[in-house]
């Protein structure tokens, strides 16, 4: 049973990911995006201070541990949240939904430079079917993508970049880290510099006082995307990302989309079509193989052993 909470938490990711969707665009119609970013990251870091002062988790980071794991923070949630954000503005949802959809092959490529991890023959072909699930889910939808701003391909392909490294960030650090005190660091660096951007826009609007006056209608989007979506979805994918292989562990983001589809489903009552079934199973096809085929750990270290031997 233990062997497989990794891939239990996986898909609570996804899970938690692909409802947020619906809560941020919701409360988007209401506040601008730096304002709800930081209201969401700093409701996630009451929630765990709460939780650390009742005593149900335990975090000790000293100063030299937050100089040690800002370059996972900067990656994941500054530079991600920033560059697709302003990616998002300058192109499409769509575009933008498939320049996300290619994180995987970027993670596995640098998975190979930098952590030594070798995807097989299989998990490359899975890894393609999962991402390809996606384009072909999001391209159906459009038809046609039109009137891409070239400035906006360069943030999204940022925010890859940023994802990718994310996940080798991540990687690295299990090793001296447990998955709280990475997602506590996060929280942290991501509250205090969101803040700083959206009450530099407010106090520059000359409404400063304004700041919390949100809370009162979108508590409840705020406490899901800063508490679940947040502080629960992290501390699991860095649980995750701590136990399997950086390429397994960037798959489950492609299940994001199968879960936003089925919540679009149940609750907004959408329309699910065929395409939507036939990349629901090329993303979930793709999501097992690579979990499926992956090398045990020793294969790994036998690989890196080769590699360094002088011989």
């Amino acid at each position: 049973m233990i062997r497989y909470l990794p891939y239990m938490a996986g898909i609570g990711v996804a899970l938690t990911w692909g409802m947020s969707f619906m809560f941020t665009r919701g409360a988007l119609d209401h506040i601008a995006p730096f304002h709800l970013l930081g209201l969401r990251f700093a409701a996630a870091v009451a929630a765990m201070a709460l939780l650390r002062v009742l005593g149900v988790i335990k975090i000790r980071v000293l100063p030299g541990d937050y100089i040690k794991l800002l370059p996972l923070a900067f990656f994941q949630p500054i530079l991600y949240f920033a560059t697709e954000t302003t990616g998002v503005l300058l192109t499409s949802a769509s575009y933008a939904g498939m320049m996300i959809a290619i994180i995987p092959i970027f993670v596995a490529i640098l998975a190979v430079f930098i952590l030594r991890e070798y995807p097989n023959r299989l998990q490359v072909l899975f890894i393609i079917a999962s991402v390809a699930g996606v384009i072909f889910i999001i391209y159906m939808d459009t038809q046609s993508i039109a009137g891409v701003n070239p400035l906006g391909t360069v943030f999204l392909l940022g925010a890859v970049a940023a994802a990718a490294c994310y996940n080798i960030a991540s990687r690295k650090a299990s090793v001296d880290y447990k998955p709280i005190h990475t997602t506590w660091v996060m929280m942290v660096v991501g509250a205090v510099v969101f803040n700083i951007i959206s009450l530099g826009q407010h106090i520059i609007a000359g409404n400063p006082g304004t700041y919390l006056a949100p809370l009162g209608e979108l508590w409840t989007t705020i406490v899901y995307l800063g508490v679940i979506s947040s502080v629960a979805a992290f501390f699991m994918y860095n649980y995750v990302l701590s136990k399997v292989t950086a390429a397994q562990g960037s798959v489950f983001a492609n299940m994001v989309t199968v879960v936003a589809i089925s919540a679009g489903v149940v609750f907004r009552g959408e329309t699910v079509f065929w395409y939507h079934l036939a990349g629901t199973a090329a993303i979930l096809t793709g999501v097992w193989g690579t979990n499926r085929f992956a090398p045990a750990p020793q294969e790994y270290h036998e690989a890196e052993a080769i590699l360094e031997s002088p011989e």
